[in-house]
């Protein structure tokens, strides 16, 4: 299997398992992270780190060989799989941190897109050099990237298939941490910071900053204010108003 999946706390981590290749994505294990997502929605769990192998890179991108010499159809069918399984990843109900521990290129970069967060180790490097090959992104990176780093850094890193440096990555909003090392323990940390706090709240906040993206602000004001409502019909409002009145930790079921 070249892909692992473990348990810390209540954190499910996802490892890319392909040192050897870089952690570089073939169609066949992206269908082993399809299968892996499946089981995170299964565990009782209230975040998902992702993250590579070794120290070397967290996903050097897609397998190149394996993309050559294929009708038009199978490479249709090739980004929409990887479509669809990021999709699954960006949709899961809780938060998601790719712990980037090196290279994070082309699909690799993508896959930490479709996290919720990133935090980044300082040896990292990350790109979509696509272009260099004649081709561009295929698995949402022209998407969701201007959607983190703004439109005309987007096209400039896509068009260029420039080469960011960590820290850059964190300054232009890339990466929301930035370490020296030991990225896992600092996504797992970084987690933490969510866990605690009640999927459905979280849910719904994470849909009306959707909705902030893709609408006017009128429309989108709307729709946070029934987001809203719907949030202070759930029990878990009713614990956190109680425990505020009564200076007491709440206790969040997700209902």
């Amino acid at each position: 299997m070249s892909v692992d999946l473990t348990q810390s706390a209540d954190v499910a981590v996802l490892t890319l398992n392909r040192p050897e290749k870089l952690n570089a994505l073939s169609f066949a294990v992206l269908k082993e992270i399809d299968a892996a997502l499946d089981q995170v929605k299964a565990m009782p769990v209230r975040a998902l780190v992702v993250t590579g192998a070794g120290e070397k890179s967290f996903c050097a991108g897609a397998d190149i060989e394996a993309l050559r010499n294929r009708p038009l159809q199978a490479q249709h069918e090739g980004a929409e799989l990887g479509q669809a399984v990021f999709a699954k990843l960006s949709q899961l109900p809780f938060v998601s941190i790719a712990a980037i521990n090196g290279y994070a290129f082309g699909g690799g970069l993508e896959l930490a897109l479709a996290c919720t967060f990133r935090v980044g180790v300082r040896r990292a490097k990350v790109g979509l050099p696509e272009i260099k090959l004649g081709l561009i992104p295929g698995y949402g990176g022209t998407q969701r990237l201007p959607r983190v780093i703004g439109e005309a850094r987007a096209m400039e890193l896509i068009l260029s298939g420039r080469i960011v440096e960590a820290e850059e990555a964190e300054r232009i909003g890339l990466f929301n941490r930035l370490v020296d090392d030991n990225v896992l323990e600092a996504a797992l940390a970084y987690a933490a910071e969510f866990t605690p706090y009640g999927l459905l709240a979280q849910r719904f906040a994470r849909a009306a900053v959707s909705v902030a993206l893709d609408n006017p602000v009128s429309e989108g004001l709307k729709i946070e204010a029934q987001l809203s409502t719907l949030a202070f019909r759930t029990q878990d409002a009713e614990e956190g108003m109680a425990a505020f009145v009564e200076k007491r930790k709440p206790k969040f079921r997700d209902v």
